[in-house]
């Protein structure tokens, strides 16, 4: 498996990146190539930082562009044609590279797939698929951002792969698809969920029909479809909800030294349920629909979140995502 990842990409790019690529290089089998795209002498110094010699597989890529956090997507992309993430796509068109990973500007990542990669055949957009926790386990949403405007084709074809993804990379035997509305009832929700539910309905999904945000967090389902403005307001809202929870228990065990030794009693519970709802752990969102394996990083993405990319990357590979999502919406769509 050969591997492109942006190594300017993020908000500790290139030290966390580079870090992140040495641990899949030691952990992870069945790596042919990494390649850590950008400047070379950045990079370089960040490897000489860790001890060992440099694993052979992982291959410099220099160029000498970056797109910002603040770019206009589009933009960058046609103006910058030697920055890291566009260089990085451009070794999956090339043939080089069996997949990229990214966690700089996100619409730059998808705008360069999209551009350069082009959809999959009955694909009209690819879209975001972010993991998120629940209960009993983590469940899939998308759109989570790519398409604000989606149509209720686009949405039953995010089913479809989100269906696939659920199943082959987190091993969910029978997934379960809810629609996000305003209530479970058919009737219920704007003319976009109405006209999706029907052709939902259609489908050899196992659709549960209309989910409303209360239950994503349940385990009620393990696909959540919805347009990619709801999916992103869905997302920032819940890492905000988390990490304002997160405060409060901080101050209010601060408050005094009996909660203080509450919490040191209680720090391994606190520290596991960190863990379950770390996305670190789940490595990065796929561009699912894109014409190659897209995994894009959350901006914050440190070492452990670069190497858990590099994983999720390489099982997409593994399971043959891309050709699945194919087969299934040509059995859904003949037509198309």
């Amino acid at each position: 498996m050969r591997i492109s990842i942006d190594a300017m990409g993020g908000d500790y790019a290139p030290q966390e990146i580079v870090a992140g690529t040495l641990q899949a290089a030691e952990n992870l089998q069945g790596l042919e190539k990494l390649y850590l795209v950008g400047d070379e002498t950045a990079i370089q110094a960040e490897l000489a930082k860790h001890k060992g010699t440099v694993p052979s597989c992982i291959e410099i890529v220099h160029c000498t562009e970056v797109v910002e956090m603040g770019e206009s997507p589009a933009v960058a992309i046609r103006r910058k044609k030697d920055s890291s993430i566009a260089r990085s796509v451009m070794l999956v068109k090339d043939g080089k590279a069996d997949a990229v990973f990214s966690a700089g500007n996100t619409g730059a990542a998808v705008a360069a797939a999209t551009l350069k990669l082009r959809t999959l055949k009955g694909v009209s957009r690819p879209a975001i698929a972010t993991v998120m926790p629940t209960q009993t386990g983590p469940f899939v949403l998308l759109d989570a951002g790519a398409n604000p405007d989606s149509t209720p084709e686009m949405i039953q074809q995010f089913a479809v792969m989100g269906n696939i993804y659920s199943r082959e990379i987190l091993g969910v035997k029978e997934p379960t698809v809810g629609l996000l509305s305003i209530g479970e009832e058919a009737a219920k929700g704007n003319e976009t969920t109405k006209k999706t539910f029907g052709l939902l309905e259609k489908t050899h999904l196992n659709f549960i029909g209309n989910v409303e945000s209360r239950d994503l967090f349940n385990g009620k389902v393990s696909v959540a479809v919805c347009d990619g403005f709801v999916g992103n307001v869905v997302l920032k809202t819940s890492e905000a909800v988390a990490r304002m929870i997160g405060n409060w228990l901080k101050t209010m065990f601060r408050k005094n030294i009996g909660r203080m030794l509450g919490y040191l009693l209680s720090r391994g519970v606190f520290k596991e349920m960190k863990s379950h709802a770390d996305p670190s752990s789940y490595g990065g969102a796929p561009l699912l629909g894109a014409n190659g394996v897209v995994i894009i990083g959350h901006g914050s993405s440190n070492a452990f979140a670069t190497l858990n990319a590099i994983r999720v990357a390489s099982e997409a590979i593994d399971h043959d995502v891309n050709h699945l999502i194919e087969a299934e919406l040509q059995r859904i769509n003949p037509e198309t």
